[in-house]
């Protein structure tokens, strides 16, 4: 146990955002997207079944569903150090986990980057509010942020449905409940149905999966809730077109419909590496008017792009988002080109 206990308190140190436990290969962290080994020489199939059954000891969990599906994911804490999301799985016949450090406290927004277009959207009352990005983006992180400041500026009801659990929320204005996928309800579908009995105010929904989900919670959003959820997609345009293809297409002119008049913003985000070896995240924002209600109705979606570059009101491109931490001295060009959605406009305006 001490072992591991020595592998966890190193990732904190360092700053690591992912612990790696697979076998084959040495215990390493991820430092700003760079893999580091932490232990000395390769480690063995046996080495890295004891400590992921060090893990499950020190989480106080059961590894049944473990030993039956082949992966699990949870988190637990560490008195004094942190909160770690685990991801375990086998690979080869051998045990393996991906261990994700998260801190006690809810970041500071304004150390992370996050721009206070963003972090207005605490204030929105009702409807549906999207963080999309690719995994490893900050996602979960901006969606806690948000959060925070909505409990400590209105009195209002929050339930959170996570998968597992990440930062924990303590009551300040606000009540908050938090609820585990799998520990305290069955899945996210009918956890968002129950908690439309629960008088919550905002619900924040960790990923819409299905269409089941997707169509519940806009019903939500509809209803007069805040709902705030995650979808791993990278950019507005992608993020509406995955919700409308999860339809079949007999009912897609509905959801376009739908989505069009409960949908308040998309917030995109992708991390890159800064000119001073730290990662700094670059933000798309789209909110809705009447133009980009439309477009969506319309099946038009691929002029979204050029009604937010033109919209005003807070919103911005990705590629007007990441000029702009170029100009700032933030990233270099070649990082802005390679993040870049259209990467030969970027080019000209850099020019």
């Amino acid at each position: 146990m001490a072992e591991l206990l020595d592998y966890l308190k190193r990732a904190v140190q360092d700053r690591a955002s992912d612990l790696f436990i697979v076998a084959g290969g040495p215990i390493s962290e991820k430092l700003d997207k760079r893999l580091c080994p932490i232990s000395e020489g390769r480690t063995s199939a046996q080495e890295t079944e004891r400590l992921i059954m060090e893990i499950y000891v020190m989480a106080g969990r059961s590894t049944g569903q473990y030993l039956k599906r082949g992966d699990d994911d949870f988190s637990f804490s560490v008195a004094g150090l942190a909160r770690f999301r685990v991801n375990a799985y086998r690979q080869r016949g051998s045990c393996a986990a991906v261990v994700r450090v998260v801190a006690f406290d809810i970041p500071s927004w304004e150390e992370l980057n996050i721009p206070e277009q963003v972090m207005e959207l605490s204030e929105v009352g009702h409807g549906m509010i999207l963080v999309t990005g690719t995994a490893g983006s900050g996602k979960s992180t901006t969606q806690a942020c948000i959060l925070d400041r909505i409990n400590r500026t209105r009195e209002c009801h929050i339930i959170t449905l996570e998968d597992p659990i990440e930062y924990l929320h303590r009551d300040e204005k606000s009540i908050i409940s938090q609820r585990e996928i799998a520990l305290d309800t069955e899945n996210y579908l009918s956890a968002l149905r129950a908690c439309l009995r629960q008088a919550p105010d905002v619900i924040q929904l960790g990923e819409m999966r299905d269409q089941e989900t997707i169509h519940t919670a806009m019903t939500a959003a509809e209803t007069g809730h805040l709902l705030i959820a995650t979808l791993h997609t990278q950019g507005a345009v992608n993020t509406i077109d995955r919700i409308v293809d999860t339809f079949p297409g007999t009912q897609q002119a509905q959801v376009r419909t739908q989505l069009s008049m409960v949908l308040h913003t998309v917030v995109s985000q992708q991390l890159m590496p800064s000119v001073s070896g730290e990662l700094v995240p670059a933000f798309e924002i789209m909110r809705m008017n009447s133009a980009i209600r439309s477009l969506i109705r319309d099946n038009k979606t691929h002029q979204i792009d050029n009604a937010i570059a033109t919209g005003g009101s807070g919103m911005v491109t990705m590629d007007q988002s990441i000029l702009a931490l170029y100009k700032a001295g933030r990233i270099s060009e070649q990082v802005a080109l390679d993040f870049a959605s259209n990467p030969d406009q970027l080019r000209r305006w850099i020019g």
